[in-house]
């Protein structure tokens, strides 16, 4: 779902700062679920860190051709490695990266206490 909402928000959205902001936190949210099917154990700090970390990573990558010229090769590079450095998303996915910490935190609160409360529902304390 998050893939689909980012490449909607490319190709749907007009070009300008809300598709590239909308654009860059979804991308740091699909890298964060990326990495929490490859290790579904690893601690939500974690899976931002390296959600962030590798969102950063392709972000000063675009300082360089590279991006540029996997882009010419094979189109839809473009969409991952994007071709063009901008401070501002660096700010976007720490930001991003965070909040699905959050969300993932939260989310697994709320399980812990539905699962709490449905062992004790199930438990009487006359035998």
């Amino acid at each position: 779902m998050t893939v689909a909402l980012g490449l909607a928000t490319h190709f749907l959205l007009p070009d300008g700062p809300v598709s590239d902001v909308a654009g860059d936190a979804l991308y740091t949210v699909a890298m964060y679920l990326g990495v929490m099917m490859l290790a579904p154990r690893a601690r939500p700090w974690l899976l931002a860190a390296v959600a962030i970390g590798w969102s950063f990573a392709v972000e000063f990558l675009q300082l360089t051709d590279v991006p540029a010229r996997a882009a010419e090769a094979f189109g839809p590079a473009r969409l991952v490695l994007g071709v063009g450095f901008d401070p501002r998303d660096l700010l976007v996915y720490a930001l991003a990266g965070l909040v699905a910490c959050a969300v993932d935190l939260l989310v697994a609160h709320i399980w812990s206490q539905r699962a709490g409360r449905s062992r004790l529902a199930g438990t009487t304390l006359i035998p």
